[in-house]
């Protein structure tokens, strides 16, 4: 048998085969590659550039293009970020910016540059709520449907040719339900009323009925055929404070992510409040809610498990629903961190923001939301109220990985508010 010999390593205690040690110099291999690492590393960080695509630029219009523009990757290259995020700049910009920046995706239509026109279009519809109906005979006419969002202001002219191209382009159907869901007027509500009393011989090969797709876009057809809005189109921002150029004076209470002195009778963990808002406040009011404050409490360890049902007393104080049902799966609560750090001050914006401005999830805003559209990580998910067994309205989300870099998913809260009951609803990628 060959004799091993020790790795030269200061305080390492691995042995090598001499044949290792002739190539390596004498240390064993994961030595070496911790070295080869080293070096690499201080190879970059010697020649790394620092490169500033914005210097210089003062038109909005050509910051803008610069932000979409796709950037050479490498580990050489270090960019500097521009002082405002996309969505801040979108948000900023005039109407006549606006307007510019909607020519320039056209232009890069024109030359087959989808991609990039795409998350123009994207922006200006869900940080401004912009129509852009112009753009989407471009659209149309490529086949580009899969952002059915962008479809919401479309004029009647384009409504005609989307109820017809779905009965007929199969390849499409699917994101043209979805397109309907969006725009969701008394047009397609009719169209969908009609599939409802007589399903079209395509709709055997969905996976749910037509009427289904109109809860991405916020609503639904009730079963006597009525349009019922399931979202509030008022809608604040959650944010910490420190994130907030508003005047921060508190008008009205609102507390998010605090512990509750209740205990989950699944895992024995102290409950979450989720929320903690004054029925006062404008993104409450909709709800017509007989109580000062609204709360939404859940496990936010169970509630990734299973929806969480929380009755409201007479005091509006969340008790643990006798609705609950224990998943089959649980994780085990000592591989769990229990420490996990609350937020400091999370407030609601001072000012209303686009009610679209977090519908899709895939873009780089910050969720955290009460009211507007939910950032579906998955299918939209409105939980039946377990009395009535209507859908439950959607009050509002909490993103922990806007506070945490660390946390990742999304808690949806909604309430039914004839039965006084809250649930809570936990998506992830």
């Amino acid at each position: 048998m060959t004799e091993r010999v020790p790795c030269k390593t200061e305080y390492c205690s691995a042995t090598i085969l001499p044949s290792t040690a002739a190539k390596t110099g004498g240390i064993c291999m994961p030595c070496h590659q911790e070295q080869e690492r080293k070096k690499q590393q201080a190879y970059i960080e010697q020649h790394r550039k620092t490169v500033n695509l914005y210097e210089g630029l003062t038109d909005h219009l050509d910051i803008l293009k610069v932000m979409h523009a796709p950037r050479r990757q490498g580990p050489l290259i270090q960019y500097t970020p521009y002082p405002l995020s996309m969505e801040q700049m979108y948000i900023s910009i005039s109407d006549y910016e606006a307007s510019g920046i909607l020519e320039y995706a056209m232009e890069l239509l024109a030359i087959n540059n989808e991609s990039e026109a795409e998350d123009i279009l994207l922006s200006l519809v869900c940080y401004r709520n912009d129509n852009i109906s112009n753009a989407l005979p471009k659209l149309i006419e490529r086949g580009l449907f899969h952002n059915p969002i962008v479809f919401k202001d479309a004029p009647q002219d384009i409504q005609n040719q989307l109820l017809e191209r779905v009965i007929w382009d199969e390849d499409n159907r699917n994101q043209l339900l979805l397109v309907l869901g969006w725009i969701g007027n008394a047009m397609v509500t009719e169209q969908f009323r009609e599939w409802q009393l007589q399903p079209p011989k395509w709709a055997e090969q969905l996976y749910v009925s037509p009427e289904t797709y109109a809860l991405d876009g916020g609503w639904e057809l009730t079963p006597d055929g009525e349009k019922r809005d399931l979202i509030n189109h008022l809608c604040y921002a959650i944010r910490q404070a420190e994130q907030q150029n508003d005047d921060l004076t508190e008008v009205h209470h609102a507390r998010f992510l605090e512990i509750s002195h209740s205990t989950c009778p699944w895992c024995n963990r102290k409950l979450t409040k989720l929320m903690d808002v004054a029925t006062s406040h404008p993104s409450m009011q909709y709800l017509d809610l007989q109580m000062e404050n609204l709360q939404v409490i859940t496990c936010d360890l169970c509630g990734g498990f299973s929806t969480i049902y929380m009755e409201l007393d007479n005091h509006g104080v969340p008790v643990w629903s006798r609705h609950n049902q224990e998943p089959a799966y649980l994780p085990d609560i000592d591989d769990v961190n229990s420490s996990t750090e609350i937020p400091p001050s999370l407030v609601l914006s001072h000012e209303p923001q686009s009610p679209y401005y977090a519908a899709d999830w895939t873009m780089s805003q910050l969720d955290s939301q009460i009211g507007g559209h939910p950032s579906w990580v998955q299918d939209p998910e409105y939980p039946l109220c377990p009395c009535c067994e209507r859908r439950m309205r959607y009050i509002g989300q909490i993103d922990y990985a806007d506070f945490d870099e660390y946390s990742e998913g999304i808690f949806y809260m909604f309430i039914c508010s004839k039965d006084r009951i809250t649930a809570t609803v936990y998506q992830q990628s």
